[in-house]
């Protein structure tokens, strides 16, 4: 049975899910020929006074935190629609830049209101697929039958917006959550419409085992990533060259790059040349070794699909190159790839010690600390399933029977932030003083005074990206929202 398809996406309150907030969440269910089924979803989410938003992001998309206090409701009732309302069997979760953006948001939003961070997107026969890798690789290897917006410089460019202006679709409200779903939708009914094939290949990719049969089978492939530059398509092709330490992870050789001075080099120095630096030299190049993620849906295709000068051209490389790249690597043998593996799991100790010395405070940053034990997961499982939500008394018993700490931590955030009415004492005295401390923690560097610096530069700098009086009143209310939130023994 074919699944449908969830197109969905997030107004947020910045750009980090473990610490910012979702503020509009919106989506339209669609049968696999992308018509609509039932009702679109949307909803804002109230933000709660221990959250400051980033000002820039207001600005982009317009909502301002008493809009979604007046009209929205709390993340508790929301996971509840969520988990009853939108994840159904066969569900494939799907927008603009979701893999690496919204799925993010909704992982941290269900590990901090007690919901299975992962299991909405996979259980049941569940998938996740994103669209704009889907516009990357048609864009790189069919891109007939669509107008391709391009940047003064004549470089591709990939925005949503751009792509409905090319193509006359309609998008009535750029950075509104509806909008750019329904707007995304019609990206998606192009690319089928014009590329039928490859579009069915593509979600057929979505499924792990479909993307590890391609690059395990020893062959070059074509990849499209973030990753490569947007002068070549953000394409080119690889091979495997190791499987990565993490699971559902491979490395992978970039055959536009000769591999023969990488291969004689020792572990040190490969860790040299993989790690991040900043403006790089000519004469330093980076390691041209790429991760791919088999729960990414990674946009990969054979070589065979490049079939004509004009893809080699277009792409901006040389298959008569490639083929030799790949013979250098054939007979190198598997050394090459031990070291690649020895070098990943150096960097991925490095990262691990940063963890430990930078430990965080907020146990609401921790989604990625571990998984929790099978018991955990029985007792959050139908947590949010019930016809009714749960009661604070009944958070306060679930809170003691766990035994992972983090869940320890996160019911009581829980219980304060969506059961006010309902605290005793002692627990108002708890909530009052974490947000206190959320706010005003770290003095002259703290959340709120870095609130409202922001401000005074946005001010100062006279920004419009709404139209001069909408940044005005957003202005205001974002002023007036953070002088809300000052405690009263400051004010005066």
């Amino acid at each position: 049975m074919r699944p449908t398809l969830f197109f969905y996406d997030l107004e947020t309150s910045g750009i980090r899910p473990d610490s910012d907030r979702i503020m509009q969440f919106a989506g339209q269910r669609t049968d696999y020929e992308l018509k609509p089924i039932g009702e679109p979803i949307n909803q804002l989410i109230r933000m709660t006074p221990d959250i400051l938003p980033d000002p820039l992001a207001i600005m982009v998309h317009g909502i301002s935190p008493q809009q979604t206090i007046d009209e929205g409701i709390s993340e508790a009732d929301f996971v509840h629609v969520f988990q009853t309302r939108i994840v159904q069997p066969n569900t494939t979760f799907v927008g603009f830049n979701n893999l690496r953006f919204d799925d993010e948001f909704m992982r941290y939003f269900n590990y901090r209101n007690l919901s299975d961070p992962y299991e909405w997107s996979y259980a049941n026969h569940n998938s996740r697929w994103d669209i704009l890798d889907v516009v990357r690789l048609t864009r790189a290897l069919r891109p007939e039958g669509i107008n391709w917006p391009t940047n003064k410089d004549g470089v591709g460019i990939n925005k949503l917006t751009d792509l409905t202006r090319a193509n006359h679709l309609p998008h009535l409200s750029a950075h509104d959550a509806l909008s750019d779903v329904s707007a995304t939708i019609a990206v998606a009914k192009l690319i089928k419409q014009k590329q039928p094939k490859l579009y069915d290949y593509l979600f057929n990719l979505r499924q792990k085992s479909a993307a590890a049969k391609l690059i395990n089978s020893g062959q070059p492939f074509v990849h499209t990533s973030w990753h490569y530059p947007a002068t070549q398509l953000h394409t080119s092709i690889v091979r495997k060259v190791a499987d990565h330490p993490s699971p559902n992870c491979m490395l992978v050789f970039d055959l536009r790059h000769d591999p023969q001075p990488w291969l004689n080099l020792s572990i040190e120095q490969l860790l040299l040349a993989w790690r991040f630096v900043k403006n790089r030299s000519a004469d330093d190049p980076p390691l041209p070794v790429r991760t791919i993620r088999l729960n990414r849906c990674p946009a990969i295709a054979p070589v065979g699909v490049i079939n004509s000068p004009e893809v080699e051209d277009r792409l901006g490389l040389s298959l008569a190159s490639i083929q030799e790249h790949n013979r250098t690597l054939e007979n190198a043998g598997p050394e090459f790839g031990l070291k690649l593996v020895q070098a990943v799991k150096t960097l991925n100790g490095e990262q691990g010690q940063r963890q430990a010395t930078n430990l965080r405070e907020s146990v609401e940053q921790q989604l990625y600390a571990g998984f929790y034990s099978e018991r955990e997961r029985k007792l959050l499982n139908g947590l949010h399933q019930k016809d009714h939500l749960e009661t604070a008394a009944g958070i306060r018993e679930l809170s003691g029977r766990f035994e992972d700490e983090r869940l320890k931590r996160l019911s009581e955030l829980y219980l304060w932030r969506n059961y006010s009415k309902d605290l005793t004492n002692d627990e108002r005295k708890a909530w009052d003083q974490h947000v206190r401390q959320s706010l005003l923690s770290g003095g002259n560097n703290s959340r709120l005074a870095n609130y409202f610096r922001s401000l005074n530069n946005l001010s100062e700098q006279g920004t419009d990206r709404q139209g001069a009086a909408s940044f005005s009143v957003l202005l205001e209310d974002l002023r007036l929202y953070g002088e809300s939130l000052i405690p009263s023994d400051m004010i005066g």
